[in-house]
């Protein structure tokens, strides 16, 4: 981003591209991806450093993968960014429209459009309404989509003090048992995003909804931890095939039938 000089003066922009001139033919290169080191290829900055660090033709240059036969692919990244504009990519919606004003393939046009709407609707959704659970029947319905998953995938939902969802992670994806779901992939996402409340729920790709042995054992490991840290585990939900039960409820019914 530039940086504003004092107000009589006018803004200047640098330009960052790495640029390698030969001079016994004076024509310019523009330096390859393949040809940068290995820390500043953006798909190891994304590995290394993380999303939030990597500049938009970066991220463009990742979604697409590959360039063309006349254009190198950070070269076509930082080229769409620069001539069509940050925002007016955000904003637009038409892939031939934007195919043809910077004369990049349709495939790649479709891809970019499609991006910035996964953004868009993700972040409409965080800024929309907040998203309240109060009841195993309510945090099912938040949940039930991965019901028909084909893989076994646990999932937690992080609530504040007025059970509001601040947060949603998929903690792992397999079979659920104890030694593969560590208290500390469960609770740290808790500490990091201030929740005091967890509900966690996985699904059964067999469709049936009984919980297991193994979903009671890291059902009570995950309460005891919780206790130490602080953290509630509100609930434990295993859904299937758009049906559902509360780990908890019947843990606690097997209690009271040991008790009567």
């Amino acid at each position: 981003m530039p940086v504003k000089s004092p107000a009589s003066s006018r803004y200047t922009l640098v330009d960052h591209d790495f640029v390698m001139f030969d001079e016994s033919n004076e024509h310019q290169y523009v330096l390859r991806v393949k040809d940068l080191p290995s820390d500043e290829k953006p798909r190891e900055k994304l590995l290394q450093l993380g999303a939030k660090h990597l500049a938009l033709p970066e991220l463009i240059a990742i979604l697409w993968g590959v360039g063309t036969k006349k254009e190198e692919l950070l070269t076509m990244a930082q080229r769409l960014t620069k001539e069509y504009g940050e925002k007016a990519l955000l904003t637009e919606a038409s892939p031939q429209k934007l195919a043809d004003a910077l004369n990049i393939p349709l495939t790649k046009a479709c891809q970019v459009i499609a991006g910035f709407e996964i953004g868009r609707r993700f972040y409409a959704n965080q800024a929309g309404k907040p998203i309240y659970v109060r009841n195993a029947r309510q945090a099912y319905q938040y949940l039930r989509g991965m019901s028909h998953s084909k893989k076994e995938q646990l999932r937690g939902l992080y609530l504040n003090s007025r059970y509001q969802v601040i947060h949603d992670e998929v903690i792992s994806v397999g079979t659920l048992t104890s030694n593969i779901v560590h208290p500390r992939e469960v609770f740290q996402p808790a500490i990091e995003h201030g929740a005091i409340a967890i509900i966690i729920g996985h699904n059964h790709p067999s469709g049936a909804v009984e919980p297991t042995n193994a979903d009671i054992i890291v059902t009570e490991q995950l309460m005891r931890a919780g206790k130490l840290l602080g953290i509630e585990l509100l609930d434990h939900l295993v859904l299937a095939e758009n049906k559902f039960i509360s780990v908890m409820d019947c843990m606690r019914d097997d209690l009271q039938s040991e008790d009567s």
